[in-house]
């Protein structure tokens, strides 16, 4: 279901309010970073455990011990490839670097909850636009 020109403007007017209030996050959620770092990771992973399984085979058929070994050893290590990567994890210092360069703000919605402050940018924004 399309949005009405209403919800467009509205949608048009929090991605403006959210690209002055907080620049970083916004080009975050914007960037295709996690969703092409992830495939290119499976997809390297993938490579190199189809590698391994055809050294393995390769070793098998011809019975190269070594040549299997390293098959085997080569699909370990693309399943851990994948398995062991975890995303960089928020820690209060990248969380509060990525509130905005003002220091009051920044304690102001530290206090805060985070809905508090949702629900007060939404009030602000409807005041300013006479809604």
């Amino acid at each position: 279901m399309p949005l009405s020109d209403h919800e467009q403007r509205m949608l048009e007017q929090m991605e403006r309010a959210l690209y002055e209030d907080d620049p970083k996050l916004a080009s975050t959620l914007r960037g295709s970073g996690f969703g092409s770092g992830v495939r290119r990771r499976f997809g390297l992973a993938a490579i190199g455990f189809l590698i391994g399984v055809a050294l393995l085979l390769v070793g098998v058929i011809f019975k190269i011990e070594p040549v299997s070994i390293l098959g085997f050893i080569q699909m370990l290590l693309s399943v851990t490839y994948v398995i062991a990567w975890r995303g960089k994890p928020a820690t209060p210092d990248t969380v509060e670097g990525a509130i905005g360069p003002n220091p009051k703000a920044a304690k102001k919605r530290k206090n805060a909850s985070f809905m508090d402050g949702v629900e007060d940018r939404w009030r602000r924004r409807n005041d300013e636009n006479g809604l």
